[in-house]
């Protein structure tokens, strides 16, 4: 409007008129702003009907909104909360790709905030003007929902929910036996200050695991069980969930299932307390030694790898660092620096006491960082430089192995 020249004489009301108009037309015409925002108001209360009709356990309501699919998988999951919040639409004429996340918690464990996952959507509009869900698929490399693999069946246990695709009835109610006998084992060592409660999701395979964890599924073979969440979280992030390999998982014997699920189960318990600053043989090794703890096997059964190592000689120069728990090394190497840390964990609670082991673990999450973590806590709780605590590991596994 700089360059714009008005004639002489005329109505300084006409020219201010005028000048608004010509503003407003700048505005619409600089990048649609108006007419997108208005497409992603009428998006976000689609997605809001189509979110009150999931809790509401309304099919005709649902189907109002767009396509019907997925809605039968969800019908078992007990929800407390199901939102979408749009961060993007982009259109094409009468289509639209939208970009939201979704929020949503499970009644009873989520308390607190809610599991938030990327979604894209695919959206049409009708002849009436009127936008429905074409589509609604994990965005980008955002991990599969439980529910995008088929009808979810649910096994409420007495501290636990079992969320399962593709496993009969039966085999969730084991599950939920496993995970209730882990929640008081994993309190008698830890103590009551976590949720006392888990969520254990059983997909159908390994295949189908790893897609709910974004990842190929190379990563986990071999793997029973892993647990996800938040580390170092406050009382306010979402519940963690134990995801099972049923591939792996079927075939331990009775005690190996119980173990790993308790193992999991105390990554839940001590998410809070888990930090950059814990290295993996102490949450994995703490782990271990409370799925072995009150159990009849002896180490040198419960840690094969290791044994077999420091009876021929070798024994570890060191305690396993991070990358040795890598998934993708070699199953040997793994179950070594499993084992290792185990044994690290059980030295401390028979010569320390388990109570100290606790407060170790605690102090290490609570130092911030790695650098001098271990060092400061075993200073502090345990009375012994990582030196000294080296050299009595390697005599203890010589003791029990030798």
């Amino acid at each position: 409007m700089a360059g714009r020249r008005w004639a002489p004489g005329a109505p300084v009301a006409a020219v201010r008129c005028l000048a608004l108009v010509s503003l407003l037309v700048s505005l619409v015409a600089c990048g649609q702003g108006p007419a997108v925002d208005s497409a992603r108001a009428e998006v976000q209360a689609l997605l809001d009907r189509r979110a009150d009709a999931v809790l509401g356990q309304d099919a005709a309501a649902y189907a109002r909104t767009g396509t019907r699919a997925g809605y039968d998988s969800l019908r078992e999951v007990p929800l407390a909360d199901w939102s979408y919040r749009v961060n993007a639409v982009r259109r094409t004429g009468d289509t639209a790709t939208v970009e939201a996340d979704l929020g949503y918690r499970v009644a009873g464990y989520d308390r607190a905030a809610p599991v938030t996952t990327a979604r894209t959507l695919r959206l049409s509009r009708d002849e009436d003007g009127r936008w429905a869900v074409v589509s609604d698929r994990p965005a980008g490399k955002s991990g599969r929902q439980l529910w995008d693999q088929g009808a979810v069946r649910a096994v409420h246990g007495e501290r636990s929910l079992v969320l399962g695709v593709g496993q009969p009835d039966v085999k969730l109610r084991d599950y939920a036996a496993l995970a209730d006998r882990a929640v008081p084992a994993v309190s008698d060592a830890w103590g009551p200050g976590w949720a006392r409660r888990v969520v254990v999701l059983v997909p159908g395979s390994l295949e189908d695991m790893a897609g709910l964890l974004g990842s190929p599924a190379s990563s986990y073979r071999g793997i029973a069980a892993v647990t996800t969440g938040e580390t170092g979280a406050d009382a306010q992030a979402p519940a963690d969930r134990v995801i099972v390999n049923p591939d792996a998982f079927g075939l331990l014997g009775d005690s190996g299932r119980q173990v790993v699920v308790t193992h999991e189960t105390a990554h839940v318990a001590t998410r809070a307390h888990t930090t950059a600053a814990t290295p993996l043989w102490l949450s994995e090794g703490f782990a271990d030694w409370v799925g072995y703890r009150g159990g009849d096997r002896v180490p040198a059964e419960a840690a094969p790898e290791l044994a077999r190592a420091v009876r021929h000689g070798e024994v570890p120069s060191g305690l396993p660092t991070d990358d040795d728990f890598g998934f993708t090394a070699d199953a040997d190497g793994l179950a070594h620096a499993y084992e290792s840390g185990w044994m690290a964990c059980r030295l401390v609670a028979e010569h320390w006491g388990e109570e100290r082991l606790g407060a170790f673990y605690r102090a290490v999450g609570a130092h911030g960082q790695r650098e001098g973590a271990v060092e400061d806590a075993m200073r502090r709780v345990l009375g012994t430089t990582p030196e000294e605590f080296t050299m009595r590991w390697q005599a203890y596994l010589r003791e029990q192995f030798g």
